[in-house]
């Protein structure tokens, strides 16, 4: 696989977009044979691809495009860094392409209109993809099929980004699974029958059949964005992290609950973008655990996979969890609102709590655009049952900021922690956010690494300074917690009537 991380020169750009320099009918290829157009989306790689290798096998020309979807992109922030890890992702993706044979043809446009009309440019017969299982996700692909079926085209989806999906994990009576450690078992025992879940979708194989061509990205500045060229982005970077996480993977389940310990893999981001396989992933923690090298931490992390799955599925036979708690029940639960929830949720969202686990993990998140898994439990439990604020508003952010954010997963976690979700967390067992702290980060390393300000006080007074006389300039605690965990008991009620 190549590495390389920049564009050959002189690639061409297509796309509607005036601020282009080049346009679709003056610069598109020539070329009405037939053939196929692989739309990339989430999927940002050139191995172990599932659209892109049944497109090869069918035969050529195969193109390749991937749409920067203006309504996608429309109310992001013009330095959101998502945005500039797709670009450097790209960048890499057409490079590799490029070294098969092939090239990426890269839009700024609305792909529900400008991947039909790629499609009939291009003379191709099909569009293949990846299957996304977003409710929005799925309407956008509706109307492309739509579209393309209107001029006799076909679009063709794959599982891809996801080993199990939809109605592939069922309970024995054939009804989707509600809570995780059953899907989990049900997950498990189909992998066993079915080994070859794992198998790759070769490419280079069949790289005959890619369409001739060459390929250029915009700027991100030609689409409306600012930022500086992502490290670590793309196919080496996702390789990168799962070379360095594979020799401390036995200790993952133990290590992944301090967040001042580099005990997680970090690749989450990479796994929304699909700069990784998720196959290629459990495989290799299958194999080093036939080979004892994977310790208790190699199940605990495929359980982690499993999870995401999990939530993949709950989401797309429950699309009403986009606005909706899981349970109707919960949707009756009064939250906080007016001035004083506005300013207890800004300052969540600044990371001025006065609880210094929640301010330095907010401040990780807002300065990195990644929060440890820990203290997305803990911050959120804070905002929904400390605070009493409405967990869509808290996800909103999280969707906002988080450089990985995954619908799913997102909605699914918040979910949980505000008890209103699948499997979620018993609404009476509130997370305590100095109890946390002490033991997850016990020596205050993590505190400190965000809040130099708490530097000087000793391990035992960082978690709850304001009991140990408070430190110029950190905010006194925004609320008492023992107090917030009865108002909290008392508002979910309304749940039990």
């Amino acid at each position: 696989m190549a590495t390389q991380t920049t564009p050959a020169p002189n690639k061409l750009i297509v796309g509607n977009n005036p601020a282009l320099p080049l346009s679709l009918d003056t610069q598109m290829p020539e070329s009405n044979t037939g053939g196929a157009l692989v739309w990339f989306r989430r999927d940002l790689r050139a191995f172990d691809h599932a659209a892109l290798h049944h497109a090869l096998r069918a035969g050529g020309p195969v193109h390749c495009a991937f749409v920067f979807d203006q309504p996608i992109l429309q109310g992001l922030p013009r330095d959101d860094r998502r945005v500039a890890f797709i670009h450097a992702s790209l960048a890499e993706l057409a490079a590799e392409l490029e070294d098969l044979g092939g090239h990426l043809l890269v839009l700024h446009d609305d792909a529900r209109t400008a991947i039909p009309a790629l499609a009939e440019r291009l003379g191709a017969a099909a569009v293949y993809a990846n299957e996304d299982y977003d409710p929005a996700a799925i309407a956008r692909d509706e109307n492309v099929a739509g579209a393309l079926r209107t001029a006799g085209r076909e679009l063709k989806l794959y599982k891809d980004q996801v080993i199990f999906a939809k109605d592939e994990v069922l309970s024995q009576a054939g009804k989707p699974l509600s809570v995780f450690t059953p899907y989990k078992k049900a997950w498990l025992r189909r992998l066993e029958a079915e080994p070859s879940a794992l198998a790759p979708w070769q490419v280079e194989p069949y790289k005959a059949a890619f369409a001739p061509g060459r390929s250029k990205l915009p700027a991100l500045a030609d689409i409306g964005f600012a930022g500086a060229a992502t490290a670590g982005a793309g196919m080496s970077g996702g390789a990168a992290l799962f070379d360095a996480f594979q020799s401390h993977l036995a200790d993952y389940g133990t290590a992944r609950d301090f967040p001042a310990q580099p005990g997680t893999s970090r690749l989450s981001v990479h796994l929304r973008f699909g700069t990784v396989s998720v196959r290629h992933l459990a495989r290799t923690v299958q194999q080093l655990a036939a080979r004892g090298q994977a310790g208790d931490g190699g199940s605990v992390w495929l359980s982690e996979l499993i999870w995401r799955e999990f939530y993949q599925m709950i989401l797309y036979f429950n699309p009403h969890m986009v606005q909706s708690s899981f349970k109707p029940a919960y949707d009756k639960v009064q939250w906080e609102t007016g001035a004083e929830a506005d300013e207890m949720f800004a300052a969540w969202c600044a990371g001025r709590t006065g609880f210094p686990l929640v301010d330095a993990a907010m401040l990780q998140l807002n300065r990195t655009g990644f929060m440890h898994n820990r203290l997305r439990m803990v911050t959120a439990s804070f905002l929904c049952k400390d605070l009493g604020i409405d967990w869509r508003r808290g996800e909103a952010y999280f969707a906002l900021k988080l450089d990985d954010y995954e619908l799913a997963s997102n909605n699914g976690g918040w979910q949980w922690a505000a008890s209103s979700g699948c499997d979620a967390q018993p609404f009476f067992r509130i997370f305590n956010p100095v109890t946390q702290s002490e033991r997850f980060d016990g020596d205050g390393e993590f505190i400190r690494a965000f809040l130099p300000q708490l530097g000087g006080l000793a391990k035992k007074q960082i978690h709850a300074p304001w009991l140990h006389g408070g430190v110029a300039g950190y905010p006194a605690p925004l609320v008492d917690h023992a107090e917030a965990r009865q108002k909290t008991l008392e508002r979910f009620e309304v749940v039990k009537k």
